[in-house]
């Protein structure tokens, strides 16, 4: 008589997310880097960023790799120029008690620590005022500067809007400010606004700029010649802007970072 068999099955094993596709690429200065490419079926176009995690590509699901060879050939100064001025990972923590300014407005603002019973930043006439308890923790310091600068770029917003919701089909539902790791700002398809909160230790006009060029998208969901007219007739100066934004971008970034993460 054979013996009964029993079989146990297996659960399979959960699926590893895919690794990164790393590609290298020669920029013209000689150097070597790794490219990571990603297809994202929402792209509408070929699109590369550098930021703190290095160079990223994202190609739309039509586009052919030959193309984004091309692209990527194409915009190899642009790269090596955009890794060149990216920080270093080992800038320094916030000296806490010790930090003479806070940057904010493309300026540096003499800080005042103080001791107090809650913590908390303000903005006065010599300078931001940040006040701690004496044993306040670290995440206690952050989030004092993180609602310090949310509350510094909600001012601009409410100075820079009424000048342009007149011109505009609808206002946006809802504005959101938090650091982003690679845009400036975004519009959902609810209307809802993101701003990069690094916008405010730059200089106003660059913020206000992207203010701009989002709100625009309320009237085109594109980067078409109409919606370059439409940033053009309320910011005539805009490429100013992005050319700050492109050299000093990563910058801002990682100073709010520092700041508050």
């Amino acid at each position: 008589m054979l013996d009964a068999m029993f079989f146990r099955l297996a659960r399979p094993a959960p699926e590893k997310p895919a690794p990164p596709d790393l590609r290298p690429l020669a920029l013209a200065d000689g150097r070597t880097v790794d490219v990571r490419w990603v297809r994202d079926t929402r792209a509408r176009r070929l699109r590369l960023i550098v930021s703190e995690k290095g160079a990223r590509l994202t190609l739309p699901r039509s586009v052919s790799e030959r193309a984004a060879l091309a692209f990527l050939h194409e915009h190899r100064s642009w790269l090596a120029d955009q890794l060149s001025r990216r920080p270093t990972a080992s800038a320094e923590p916030l000296r806490r008690g010790v930090e003479p300014s806070l940057p904010l407005r493309g300026s540096d603002v003499p800080l005042h620590w103080r001791e107090g019973r809650y913590a908390r930043a303000e903005l006065r006439d010599e300078g931001v005022v940040l006040q701690l308890p004496e044993r306040a923790s670290d995440a206690q310091l952050k989030s004092a500067l993180r609602d310090f600068y949310t509350q510094q770029a909600r001012q601009d917003l409410g100075t820079w809007l009424p000048r342009y919701l007149p011109g505009l089909p609808r206002a946006p539902l809802a504005f959101k400010l938090r650091p982003l790791s690679s845009l400036w700002g975004s519009l959902s398809p609810t209307d809802a606004l993101s701003l990069d909160l690094s916008l405010v230790l730059g200089r106003p006009g660059a913020f206000e700029y992207v203010l701009v060029h989002e709100l625009c998208h309320l009237i085109h969901a594109n980067h078409s010649p109409r919606f370059w007219r439409e940033v053009a007739a309320r910011w005539p100066h805009w490429r100013d802007e992005r050319s700050y934004l492109r050299g000093e971008g990563l910058s801002l970034k990682a100073q709010l970072a520092r700041l508050i993460a």
